[in-house]
C-alpha cells in the first residue's frame, strides 16, 4: 500500500487542543491539508477565529471552542454541547502543553509547577476522559499524545517539565494497554528541539533568552511534527505507531546538543 498516495483518501474529523501556535497549529494546518475536518481549541479566542478563517478560505472545515484544558467543568460543557454532526471525533490531538522556568527544582516558582502539571497532565487527562469513551464505543479512534524527548531523561533545569512529559509516555502507555482489546490506536510523539514559541512562554516573554535556545543548530518545525502526526494517523488500521522520537540531526537527546557557534 502506498500510505502517501492513498492518504488524503482517509479523512477524519481531529480535536487538537492547544492549536493557537506551534505544533498545534502546525497539526490544523496539516490534517486541514489533508482534507480532515477540524474542531481546534485554545485559550485565546480571537486567535482560533483567526486560524477558522484562514482555514476555512482554504476550504476547511472548522469549528472552534475556546477554553483552557485546565478548567475540567468548562472543557466537559463545550464538549458535552458539540453539535450533532462533529460528536464522532476520530482523531485526537493532545497538544496543549507548555514549559516554565528553568531553574534547579529547589528554586523552582511552585506556581509554574502547578501549572505545568496542570496543564501537561491534568489537562491531557481530561481531554481524555472526554473523548476517548466515544472512540471505544465506536471501537475506532486514534489518540496522539504530544509528549517530549524531555520524557525520557531529565536534563538540567528541566525538572518539572520533564517529569510532566514523563508522564504524558506513562499515560500513553498505560492507556494503549487499555485499549489493546479494540480498535483504538494511541500515538507518542516525542520531539526534541522545535523553534516554536515554546522557549518565549517558558522564558516568560524573555526574547532575546529564547532565541539562544535555538542558535548554533537548525531545530525542527512544528511543521515536521505534524507531518508525523498525520502520517500516524493515516496507517493502515493494522498499524499501530506506539512511539516516535523526533529530533533535529545535530540533537542525540534531550541534553546533548551540537551547535556551529
Amino acid at each position: 500500500m502506498d500510505l502517501i498516495s492513498n492518504i488524503k483518501n482517509m479523512n477524519k474529523t481531529v480535536l487538537i487542543t492547544g492549536a493557537t501556535s506551534g505544533i498545534g497549529l502546525a497539526c490544523a494546518r496539516k490534517f486541514a491539508e489533508n482534507g480532515d475536518r477540524l474542531i481546534l481549541t485554545g485559550r485565546n479566542e480571537q486567535r482560533l477565529n483567526e486560524i477558522r478563517k484562514e482555514l476555512t478560505e482554504k476550504g476547511a472545515d472548522v469549528l472552534t471552542l475556546a477554553f483552557d484544558v485546565r478548567d475540567r467543568e468548562k472543557a466537559a460543557n463545550y464538549i458535552q454541547e458539540l453539535p450533532t454532526d462533529w460528536q464522532v471525533i476520530d482523531v485526537l490531538v493532545n497538544n496543549a502543553g507548555l514549559a516554565l522556568g528553568l531553574e534547579p527544582e529547589y528554586e523552582g516558582n511552585p506556581d509554574d509547577w502547578e501549572t505545568m502539571i496542570d496543564t501537561n497532565i491534568k489537562g491531557l487527562l481530561t481531554m481524555t476522559r472526554l473523548i476517548v469513551p466515544g472512540m471505544v464505543e465506536r471501537n475506532r479512534g486514534h489518540i496522539i499524545n504530544i509528549g517530549s524527548v524531555a520524557g525520557d531523561a531529565a536534563y538540567a533545569g528541566g525538572n518539572v517539565y520533564c517529569a510532566t512529559k514523563a508522564a504524558v509516555k506513562a499515560l500513553s502507555d498505560g492507556l494503549r494497554i487499555d485499549v489493546a482489546n479494540t480498535a483504538i490506536r494511541v500515538t507518542n510523539l516525542k520531539p526534541g528541539l522545535v523553534e516554536t514559541n515554546f522557549s518565549n512562554v517558558r522564558f516568560h516573554g524573555d526574547n532575546d533568552r529564547a532565541a539562544n535556545v535555538y542558535k548554533g543548530i537548525k531545530p525542527l518545525t512544528g511543521d515536521d511534527i505534524a507531518d508525523v502526526a498525520v502520517f500516524a494517523a493515516n496507517a493502515p488500521e493494522h498499524v499501530q505507531i506506539a512511539e516516535v522520537l523526533i529530533l533535529a540531526t545535530h540533537q542525540a537527546s534531550g541534553s546533548v546538543i551540537v551547535r556551529t557557534i
